[in-house]
């Protein structure tokens, strides 16, 4: 069974170093995404279409809102993985335009070849937070680092806007921006059909706008939403996790653990009490 090592989180997002042997379900995340090998076996993930390789010489690359899945291969041993989940408001305080990295685009293709920086940089961040997972401040700093080395390498950056005036929006039909901004304040246990309702739309346009202004379906970006809310819950709440399982909607906390450990790689309470190793 995967288990998680250790996890950071704080402004910059979260970082997490998994022990994987299980896959994941198709997901979708609003971070910047990166996923770069520690030590085991070579392994892959499905990114969007895209089978694409995870090994000591090749990172996954996720733009925002990007389907994806991780695929272990049942006859390959266990890969332990560093799966940066990174806040493009964090990463905007390097450079204006790097608040696109949560947009589609913002990586040239799912997969790069590692330089030896980078490596360097993965090892170290890895074996920082085994060693000292209270460090917080020690570990921001390796990870900006990285992540410099990371957007440097994988990304046309001198092409992004250098400055606030010079950054576009990125066209959303106004009625789905509405829907999307109605679900993160909702229950995230609603229903996808009182939204359709709400955009004044016929199920199948909504459905259609919705996939074309961001790239999932609202079911999947429910499920985001969902899930990203039952990780700060898990993080920073004492919550029993039985009522976390019905404040998500789950009639039993056995699917509630399922849910989050398709999404997560690991059981909220492992997530939990890993976490908090780090506060």
């Amino acid at each position: 069974m995967s288990t998680a090592l250790r996890i950071a989180h704080g402004a910059f997002g979260r970082v997490a170093l998994l022990d994987m042997d299980r896959s994941l379900v198709r997901h979708a995340h609003h971070h910047c995404h990166v996923l770069l090998k520690v030590e085991g076996a070579d392994t892959q993930f499905l990114v969007g279409d895209q089978v694409t390789p995870l090994t000591d010489t090749a990172a996954v690359l996720v733009d925002g809102w990007k389907p994806h899945a991780y695929v272990h291969d049942v006859n390959r041993p266990r890969t332990l993985i560093m799966a940066l989940y990174i806040e493009p408001e964090w990463l905007k305080e390097f450079r204006p335009g790097w608040a696109a990295s949560g947009a589609p685009g913002f990586f040239e293709r799912p997969s790069g070849e590692v330089s030896p920086r980078i490596r360097q940089l993965t090892l170290h961040l890895a074996a920082e937070m085994m060693a000292n997972p209270d460090a917080v401040r020690t570990h921001e700093q390796t990870l900006s680092d990285l992540m410099i080395a990371v957007i440097e390498r994988f990304t046309p950056w001198r092409s992004f806007p250098t400055s606030i005036r010079g950054m576009s929006v990125v066209g959303c039909d106004w009625r789905i921006r509405r829907a999307m901004d109605a679900m993160r304040v909702h229950d995230c246990c609603s229903n996808v059909d009182q939204f359709v309702k709400g955009a004044g739309l016929s199920r199948a346009q909504f459905f259609r706008l919705f996939e074309t202004s961001l790239g999932v379906s609202p079911k999947l970006y429910l499920n985001v939403v969902r899930m990203e809310r039952a990780l700060e819950a898990v993080m920073r709440e004492d919550t029993p996790l039985g009522e976390l399982s019905e404040r998500f909607g789950f009639p039993e906390p056995a699917h509630f653990t399922r849910f989050f450990r398709d999404h997560a790689g690991v059981s909220p309470r492992e997530f939990r009490n890993v976490s908090r190793l780090a506060g």
